[in-house]
């Protein structure tokens, strides 16, 4: 007898198959046919071809970035070295599942260009946690101004070539890690004479 089919394997499976053949040509069909069930099945679960590669960004996003929640609300380390590690963790999470799993980031990179819901959301929560540390840092005066969000905003666009699926290309190169250091630096002294 079968096992129930539920949404996580079912989400389990499109990885495998986006894996095998990528999100250009990876199909409901090619994911009921690897489950052993009708496409109609899968589509109880989930009912489109986008809706199911949204939950499957979700997911994997999700894994990809667990320890950035972490560091965000690290109150053992302050703001600006909570900052620091925070933008350096996100650029090797990113780079990390580019080169591990270019399938599945390939997957991600589609749907950012498409304004998804799964990368707004995903977007969203890195905002809200960049946001957390320079409110810290606003609270503890390493960081001067007075709108979190907004200077939130702006550090995660002026570190947009280290986390932006766009950008991928250029994580291999050998002075990234360095140009992220450079930036870091040039992003704290600005946060500390902001407002």
């Amino acid at each position: 007898m079968r096992a129930a089919l539920t949404a996580e394997t079912i989400m389990l499976a499109t990885e495998d198959v986006l894996r095998r053949y990528g999100p250009g040509k990876a199909t409901v069909v090619d994911v009921a046919r690897a489950l052993g069930v009708s496409h109609a099945a899968v589509y109880r679960h989930f009912p489109s071809k986008s809706a199911l590669r949204e939950a499957v960004t979700r997911r994997w996003l999700g894994r990809a970035h667990e320890e950035l929640a972490a560091l965000a609300t690290d109150a053992d380390r302050p703001p600006p070295g909570r900052l620091r590690a925070w933008l350096i963790a996100l650029y090797a999470a990113k780079r990390h599942a580019a080169t591990t799993d270019p399938e599945l980031f390939a997957t991600y990179r589609v749907l950012a260009q498409e304004n998804s819901a799964a990368t707004a959301e995903h977007v969203t929560a890195l905002l809200h946690q960049l946001a957390g540390i320079i409110a810290a840092g606003l609270a503890s005066g390493d960081f001067a101004g007075d709108d979190p969000a907004a200077l939130a905003r702006t550090v995660f666009e002026a570190t947009a070539a280290f986390h932006h699926p766009a950008h991928v290309a250029e994580w291999g190169g050998p002075d990234r890690d360095d140009a992220l250091a450079d930036v870091c630096a040039l992003v704290l002294r600005g946060l500390r004479t902001a407002g």
